[in-house]
C-alpha cells in the first residue's frame, strides 16, 4: 500500500509541475490566496469587520453563529497577523472586547478578494 500512495503522490506532485509550467502568470498569481484569509470562520470575521466600524465579540459571535472558542483562536490568528485590532474595555463590571478591521486588514482582503475575482474569471474564461 506504500506504493500506491507515493505513486498518487509522485503524480500530484508531477501534475502540480505541468500546471504550474503551462499556467499563464496571471492565472498563477489568482490562485495563490492568502491562506490566512481563506479560512471560512477567518474570512467571515474580516468580511463582517470590512463593513463594520467595529463589532464586539458577542456580536461576532451571533452574527457567525461561532463557539466562544472557536471565535476567539481564529480572531486571535487574525490579531497577530495585524488584520483586526482588539479593544478590552469593561462596561461596568462586563468585560467587552471589540474589534476592528486595520489597514493591513482591508489591503490583505482588498488582495484575496482581487485574486478570487481574477481565479473566477480565469476559470470562466477557460
Amino acid at each position: 500500500m506504500a506504493a500506491k500512495s507515493g505513486a498518487f503522490r509522485d503524480t500530484r506532485e508531477e501534475k502540480t509541475r505541468r500546471t504550474s509550467l503551462n499556467a499563464r502568470p496571471q492565472e498563477s498569481a489568482a490562485t495563490s490566496l492568502d491562506r490566512l484569509i481563506h479560512e471560512r470562520t477567518r474570512l467571515a470575521i474580516i468580511s463582517a469587520l470590512a463593513v463594520n466600524p467595529s463589532l464586539t465579540f458577542n456580536e461576532l459571535k451571533e452574527l457567525l453563529g461561532a463557539s466562544d472558542g472557536n471565535l476567539s483562536v481564529h480572531a486571535r490568528k487574525l490579531e497577530d497577523a495585524g488584520y483586526v485590532a482588539c479593544t478590552k474595555s469593561f462596561a461596568g463590571r462586563v468585560p467587552k472586547t471589540e474589534y476592528r478591521l486595520t489597514a493591513a486588514g482591508r489591503r490583505a482582503l482588498e488582495k484575496y478578494l482581487n485574486h478570487m475575482e481574477a481565479l473566477i474569471h480565469a476559470t470562466r474564461e477557460g
